[in-house]
């Protein structure tokens, strides 16, 4: 495998980031008073294509005019659609628009009839989504597939679903072509689905990214806050994992705060990759 520096200059950096659905019930956590946080994470560490979970379209909005250098990519997990009535979530995809060129794209729903919109299977309290997109680097020519994605909060057999369809449906639209797959996985590194997802007895598997970052991994060991804890110990739920030709150099788990507030309930997780 080839050798590269931290700083070479092809390298990008891919971030996940859960930033908590607009909901009242937050009070003073409300998405209007984390906004700028959320925008200041992603624009101060450099995050050049983000797999947001939780994003509802009003929050997709405030993004786009806050971070005009950024479009966003994906459908509505209720209805499939870019404009849902009532609002509600997208596990979208916001790139940076002058590096990376979108050739293709779609979202698929983590059910037994992934086509179609809105549907959800076995013990699945919700529609849970996949979006994908297929980029050209501008800047490297290189091509590649980022898919993001959100696994169920209280479905363990779903989530063990979820993760076999990614498996499946990754290899079916993107072949060998280099890959990398953001989330919330609503589960750990010791659960049935990361064990499926990472599984070296499957050709299809994926790599971890932390696991394989050139550099030791920076920042705590967890990823959820609950807005008010910088990495609760046993949480890493939220992952960046990566295959075919894609090369780790740092990884990072973000507890960045202000004065003790948190951007989300979610920590964001960061990695800087090379596509050869």
């Amino acid at each position: 495998m080839a050798s590269f520096t931290y700083a070479q200059p092809e390298a990008l950096n891919i971030m996940t980031f859960n930033i908590r659905l607009a909901t009242t019930d937050d009070g003073y956590n409300y998405w209007k008073n984390r906004t700028e946080l959320v925008r200041s994470m992603i624009q101060y560490h450099e995050a050049e294509i983000v797999g947001l979970q939780e994003a509802m379209k009003v929050q997709l909005d405030d993004l786009a005019k806050m971070l005009p250098d950024y479009e966003w990519f994906g459908l509505c997990r209720t209805d499939g659609t870019t404009n849902p009535n009532p609002d509600n979530e997208f596990s979208a995809i916001l790139y940076k628009k002058d590096r990376f060129e979108r050739l293709d794209g779609a979202t698929f729903w983590l059910s037994e009839t992934p086509e179609k919109p809105g549907s959800k299977s076995w013990d699945a309290a919700i529609t849970r989504i996949v979006t994908w997109a297929k980029f050209r680097d501008k800047q490297s020519g290189k091509e590649f597939f980022h898919f993001n994605t959100h696994f169920d909060h209280v479905g363990t057999k779903a989530r063990e679903e979820s993760a076999k369809i990614i498996l499946e449906k990754m290899a079916e639209i993107a072949g060998d072509a280099p890959i990398v797959l953001t989330g919330d996985f609503n589960c750990n590194e010791t659960e049935t689905p990361y064990r499926v997802i990472t599984d070296k007895n499957d050709k299809r598997h994926l790599q971890d990214a932390m696991l394989v970052s050139k550099m030791p991994h920076h920042g705590p060991l967890s990823t959820w806050s609950g807005f008010s804890f910088p990495g609760v110990p046993g949480r890493r739920i939220d992952f960046i994992f990566v295959k075919n030709k894609v090369e780790v150099l740092k990884h990072a788990i973000l507890s960045d705060s202000w004065s003790g507030r948190f951007p989300s309930d979610h920590l964001p997780v960061i990695s800087r990759l090379v596509i050869f």
